[in-house]
């Protein structure tokens, strides 16, 4: 399944079907800014205002079958985060119309570090004999056009990286073929080469410097899934996550790993229940309750912009009737000792994998929690037994992901559900150590 994103592709749209058809299928979850007809190809995109909404309808979608006109159609989403107006006036998308051709149009998305001819060539050489690159930017964004010795490489070029990010987390490649027959290239520099013709002059313009940005040996293409994330900064990482910019107030540049949590519950607290909590923005290396100040609890975060995201999202956060009160700590890190609490291998740590992913999902306490790792046979009586001691159920929906059992549990307010959150997440349910994080959603 395609990485969530605001358009949604549905399939099997007869001719009969009209535009105001599918708008009543999905303006119930929140407002349609753009829609594309692809007659030709009996498919249709549909741009929702934000991911929100478009994550609403499809696990609404995903337990009941959407029918147009006694036609079923099928949705999800689409490798495009949105749609542009070239793509609204032109009809691009990912099932694209023109014929194969040994020409690739290549537009970036989500563009954080520059794409030199370089850098595309490390990609897209590994599908064949690259003659060709001609990069330039227009109102869709940063193009380029790249020139295969034959057809057949273009098109195992495509059929790999359309939709693929170069580094992790950013820089999507979104590709369709060019009409085009030949490329013209005047000159071999960072913006055009011709790799058949390598006399060509430079035009003595400077190159663009790339130091502070990934090298081109790293690209996501040669690598594990994952890989390249020690190879870009932090906060660019996370900004990726974000959609592009890190969240207000979060700058990116911390240092500092371990806070300083007070004001806590002594009755109900311990260091379990502060790792579930502060585990949604980071990995946990140590957590230490202080002895002499009960209420008071130090936390070792795995970095400083995971530090810096846990007193952004929780400061001031309602945990067991207390209002929690995070800083930054005057000691660097938690020294190994009996009576703290060690997490650095745990599996329980959320970050050790799809981490940008993770990243996305960061987000202050809401009232509703998102549980994932549940058994296939559960009911939504039984989730409800597990966390309805914490507080109100105002509502549940259980639905299935790539054939993964998960389910939406909302809450009264959203002390009742951090504190179903700290917990039950990594808890046991009918055999399995249940997830459990804040949903961004606002209703079921």
């Amino acid at each position: 399944m395609a990485e969530p994103s605001k358009v949604i592709h549905i399939r099997n749209v007869g001719h009969e079907i009209a535009e105001s058809d599918l708008l009543q299928l999905l303006q119930p979850f929140g407002l349609v800014s753009k829609i594309v007809m692809l007659r030709a190809k009996n498919q249709a995109l549909l741009q929702m205002e934000d991911i929100h909404a478009s994550v609403s309808a499809l696990q609404y979608y995903s337990s009941v079958q959407p029918s147009v006109r006694g036609r079923n159609v099928y949705m999800q989403f689409s490798s495009h985060q949105e749609l542009t107006t070239d793509q609204s006036s032109h009809g691009r998308n990912s099932d694209q119309e023109s014929e194969p051709n040994r020409i690739l149009l290549v537009t970036i998305h989500h563009m954080i570090y520059p794409i030199t001819v370089e850098v595309l060539h490390q990609v897209f050489k590994a599908y064949g004999f690259v003659e060709k690159i001609v990069t330039f930017q227009k109102s869709a964004g940063f193009q380029a056009l790249i020139q295969y010795n034959s057809r057949q490489e273009a098109v195992e070029a495509f059929g790999s990286l359309h939709g693929r990010n170069i580094y992790d987390g950013c820089c999507q490649l979104d590709i369709q073929y060019s009409n085009l027959s030949e490329l013209q290239v005047h000159y071999n520099n960072d913006r055009s080469r011709d790799f058949t013709n390598p006399s060509l002059p430079t035009e003595q313009r400077p190159r663009t410097s790339q130091q502070g940005y990934p090298d081109p040996a790293s690209l996501y293409a040669f690598q594990q899934p994952g890989a390249s994330y020690a190879q870009m900064g932090r906060a660019a990482m996370i900004a990726a996550a974000f959609g592009g910019t890190l969240p207000h107030g979060v700058t990116g540049t911390n240092e500092r790993c371990t806070l300083i949590v007070s004001n806590l519950n002594t009755d109900k607290i311990d260091e379990d229940k502060l790792f579930n909590l502060f585990s949604l923005y980071g990995n946990i290396v140590r957590i230490k309750i202080l002895r002499n100040k009960p209420d008071h609890a130090l936390v070792e975060m795995a970095d400083g912009l995971q530090a810096e995201l846990a007193v952004h999202y929780l400061k001031g956060a309602i945990l067991f009737g207390k209002k929690l009160e995070v800083n930054y700590s005057k000691y660097p890190n938690i020294t190994p000792a009996p009576d703290a609490h060690d997490y650095l291998n745990s599996s329980l740590n959320r970050f050790n994998s799809n981490v940008v992913k993770n990243y996305r999902h960061c987000c202050a306490p809401t009232k509703m929690i998102h549980i994932s790792a549940l058994p296939q046979e559960i009911s939504e009586e039984a989730i409800l037994n597990h966390v309805s001691e914490h507080g109100s159920v105002i509502n549940t929906k259980l639905f299935e992901v790539n054939g993964k059992r998960q389910a939406l549990v909302m809450f009264e307010t959203e002390e009742e559900a951090t504190e179903a959150l700290v917990s039950k997440h990594a808890s046991t349910l009918e055999g399995n150590t249940i997830r459990i994080s804040f949903s961004q959603m606002q209703s079921i």
